[in-house]
């Protein structure tokens, strides 16, 4: 006998492919053997279709390919007995899935078992239809297994739960259908059913909100009821595990209670007794009452708020966090990241616990726990939570190093409460690991520093003994050059002495050894070398006695192979030794950058800058707050394709105040890209603007008009011209864009306008009229010039009186100042402003503006928005 003919036994093929000593060899077999399954199925042998399936079934776990023998699968199933129906059912689930249409021609098969008098025939068809059924197969067996819920048998009423699950996810509109069958369910008392039977009524609520409102109100106490009945049982040995009954059913039974008292009162509280009850009864010492515990919290957070069973749920968090499994400790951490949104208070009495975590030996518990950290961290607790982070900075892995960093530098920067704090913190952080710290965070300590006027002595003499002790830190030694550069006079005369200093004698020649070992260490980058180069440049004239040595050093770079130190060395060495009438004015020191602005401008890099909310603060390092400018405009939704949807991310200055990407905008618009290079700061921060187009709005979306008294502390020192008129801010830079209107005296003359249109009451509320009068530029069809002229209804007088508007891409929009700020009470006087409006779709798409208006009555601010669709045709 053959022995790969189809009367092989399976064991026997089993024992031939263990036996092989080679990949080759198992393929010699697997293909034999498959050649003698191939020739039976072709000649239909009946005897052996089973035992061939087996074999093929198990070569499909091996990963050989097997689709030759799918057809098998569907004569087994049809065949009458039940050996054979378990080997095909067995075989479809394997070697065939829902995407294969060879399935469709078992359907028909399925339905029959369905009604089958055997009842393990029905448990394999529903077996099967649960692994892999489709949308078709579903909309087609859906009557069968809702039918099988009721069935006398309750392995068959558990097998249809499940299928039903599969069922109603294929198909979610099969639903309804299963409500009435699922709330039965919950009446059970076998376990196994019960289980299914929550798990279903689970599945149902996510897919339909009638099922989800059927069960609030029918089955919520029934559930309840039955958790208590499950929590308060004797011991059963049959469902004991580790001394709790059944935490299979715990967990589902919660699951479900979270999806029924999420924003729901009435059934928050009815489930909120025995919520705490399982809370403190679990015995949190083994496995399966840790997992009842972590759902248990799962569902006190979900639910809606009950503030005595809050803190009990993060308590029992905290305790998870001084657990020995790491697994427990991280699903911890991440459930506190949640309930800290919740109530943080309750989670800041677990600060200790947490920051002990940020030590942990596991790199996943130490970086959740610092993200925890981190938002933990506020105004009263900033100091110590800091300087834990940076004792653990001095012995934390290298890896670790650069989260922990910038963590750390994002808190000081945000929460700092005083300048002289911000300046001691970030030097330690740059001592300690300078290299993992970002180039916005050392160019943002040199900011702080040349605001802190009286703390310039202070900080260069910290620097100065700082870089004895840290020399290898790049960005410390780039802060301390800097520095020393601005300030060594002051480092030498030890001017500025704090109370909490030591006295320190530093000569002008100590001072210049220090910025050579920089210029000269192999470790330093071309960054390095190069601000050291400037220093020294300064230095020259600070330190007269010096000048001839600062001269020699810089000299050995002329023949530098880098450009750049070459080009300097060049340049610095003609201003020391030939330019002396005017190296004192070129190397007078740095003026301070306003940090409003350079948090404008860095915006996104460092965290903690500017708030997108009006009226909120900018937290400064130097713990003064100034207030955000109002917003200049909003992206007002016309409900149109047209609008583009505003940013969430956190851009630049502007994009957070105004909810849109400038820069995009402004590529739309076709507005050309001025250069940095001396370019007015503004400009500089949009990227946008030219000499030519200084009357042209941001972009094609947006533009406002504001007043001159309207804080803008952000942007605070920038000016803009009158739209008419061109103020250039420095030798080839380019106007700034009248952005915030007002700074101009009196409002540009309106041109000669054409043929005059209908007025139009473009809004009317009971407080407030616009009217818009409409004109066209002679020649220029495509030119709207509206007059809008606001009345006040009311009796009160309106101050502070802000009109912005919005169009869609296919529009240009540019507003020119309002005649005013106040507007008059009981319509005895008026305000007007100009808008002009460019239709690039002119003769086929309308002119349509969303509008928004803001002001002040009795020292309240009202705001009032619309839409004008009402424009006249032909605009």
């Amino acid at each position: 006998m053959n022995p790969f003919s189809s009367g092989t036994r399976l064991r026997d093929m089993i024992r031939a492919i263990r036996a092989c000593k080679t990949a080759a060899e198992e393929r010699a077999v697997v293909r034999k053997e498959c050649a003698a399954i191939r020739a039976a199925i072709n000649e239909n042998d009946q005897d052996y279709r089973h035992r061939n399936l087996a074999k093929l079934m198990f070569i499909h776990m091996l990963g050989y390919p097997t689709h030759f023998g799918q057809m098998e699968c569907l004569k087994l199933i049809a065949s009458s007995g039940f050996p054979e129906k378990r080997i095909g059912y067995l075989g479809l689930m394997l070697l065939l899935d829902e995407r294969q249409e060879v399935l469709m021609l078992v359907t028909n098969s399925l339905k029959q078992d369905l009604n089958h008098s055997n009842q393990y025939i029905v448990g394999l068809a529903l077996c099967a239809l649960g692994n892999i059924c489709s949308a078709e197969m579903a909309r087609d067996l859906a009557p069968e297994v809702e039918r099988l819920l009721q069935f006398r048998d309750p392995n068959i009423r558990k097998k249809a739960a499940l299928c039903s699950i599969r069922i109603i996810k294929k198909v979610p509109e099969l639903a309804e259908n299963f409500i009435n069958p699922a709330a039965a369910l919950l009446k059970e008392k076998h376990h196994g059913v019960l289980i299914t039977g929550v798990q279903l009524c689970t599945d149902l609520c996510k897919v339909s909100e009638d099922a989800l409102e059927y069960f609030r109100k029918k089955c919520t106490e029934g559930l309840v009821k039955t958790l208590k009945d499950v929590v308060n049982s004797p011991y059963a040995p049959e469902y004991d595990i580790a001394g709790i009954t059944d935490p299979f059913l715990h967990i589902r039974l919660l699951k479900l209670l979270r999806e029924l008292g999420q924003g729901d009162a009435d059934a928050s509280e009815c489930m909120n007794d025995i919520l705490a009850q399982v809370a403190t009864k679990t015995e949190s010492n083994k496995n399966a009452g840790n997992a009842i515990l972590y759902e248990c919290v799962e569902t006190i957070m979900s639910i809606e708020d009950n503030g005595g069973l809050r803190v009990l749920a993060i308590n029992i968090l905290g305790r998870f966090l001084s657990n020995r499994d790491n697994n427990i400790r991280y699903v911890a951490l991440n459930m506190l990241m949640k309930a800290i949104t919740v109530d943080a208070q309750a989670v800041q009495r677990h600060r200790a616990t947490i920051l002990e975590c940020v030590k942990d030996s596991d790199a996943s518990i130490r970086k959740r726990a610092l993200e925890l950290v981190y938002v933990l961290v506020n105004e009263g607790n900033v100091k110590p939570l800091t300087k834990e982070l940076i004792d653990y900075l001095e012995v934390s892995d290298e890896e670790f190093k650069g989260d922990l960093t910038a963590k750390i530098c994002s808190i000081v920067a945000k929460f700092s409460p005083e300048k002289i704090w911000y300046i001691d913190q970030m030097l330690k952080v740059l001592s300690e690991a300078g290299n993992f710290v970002k180039d916005e965070v050392w160019h943002a300590v040199i900011v702080v520093i040349s605001n802190a006027s009286d703390l310039h002595g202070y900080t260069v003499r910290a620097l100065y003994r700082a870089l004895q002790l840290s020399a290898e830190q790049e960005s410390l030694v780039r802060v301390a050059i800097w520095c020393i550069g601005e300030y060594g006079d002051l480092l030498v005369n030890n001017v500025g002495m704090l109370n909490v200093e030591d006295p320190i004698t530093v000569t002008e020649s100590d001072a210049v050894d220090v910025i050579e070992i920089a210029i000269k260490h192999h470790t330093s980058d071309l960054t390095t070398k190069a601000m050291a180069m400037v220093a020294l440049l300064k230095l020259s004239s600070r330190f007269p006695s010096c000048s001839e040595r600062i001269k020699d050093i810089v000299v050995q770079y002329k023949g530098s192979l880098v450009l750049e130190l070459q080009q300097r060395s060049i340049e610095m060495n003609s201003i020391i030794a030939k330019h002396q009438n005017i190296r004192s004015t070129l190397v007078e020191r740095m003026p301070v950058l306003d940090e409003a602005t350079f948090i404008g401008k860095r915006a996104g890099s460092i965290q903690a800058t500017v708030s997108p909310s009006a009226g909120a603060s900018i937290n400064l390092p130097n713990g003064v707050a100034k207030p955000t400018a109002a917003p200049l405009v909003d992206l007002l939704d016309l409900g149109s394709d047209d609008v583009p949807a505003p940013s969430s991310s956190g851009g630049d200055l502007l994009h957070d105040l105004l909810g849109v990407d400038l820069s995009m905008a402004s590529t739309q618009s076709g507005v050309n890209h001025a250069p940095k290079n001396g370019t007015d700061v503004l400009l500089d921060l949009l990227s946008i603007g030219s000499p030519t187009q200084s009357s042209q709005s941001v972009s094609d979306m947006l533009s406002s008009s504001q007043d001159n008294k309207t804080p803008v502390s952000p942007l605070e020192g920038l000016s803009s011209p009158s739209s008419n008129s061109i103020q250039p801010t420095s030798a080839g830079a380019a106007p700034t864009i009248d952005l915030l209107d007002g700074f101009s005296s009196n409002p540009p003359k309106q041109e000669n306008n054409g043929t005059a249109y209908p007025s139009v009451v473009a809004f009317e509320s009971s407080n407030l009229k616009m009217v818009f009068n409409f004109s066209k530029l002679p020649g220029n069809p495509q030119t709207t010039v509206i007059e809008a002229t606001f009345t006040n209804l009311s009796t009160n007088i309106y101050s502070d009186f802000i009109f912005q508007a919005a169009v869609p891409k296919f529009l240009q929009l540019h507003l020119d100042p309002a005649s005013g700020n106040t507007l008059p009470a009981s319509g005895n006087g008026s305000i007007t402003q100009t808008l002009r409006v460019t239709n690039s779709q002119h003769g086929k798409k309308s002119l349509v503006m969303r509008i928004r208006i803001a002001y002040k009555m009795n020292n309240k601010d009202v705001l009032e928005e619309g839409q004008i669709s009402n424009f006249p045709r032909g605009l």
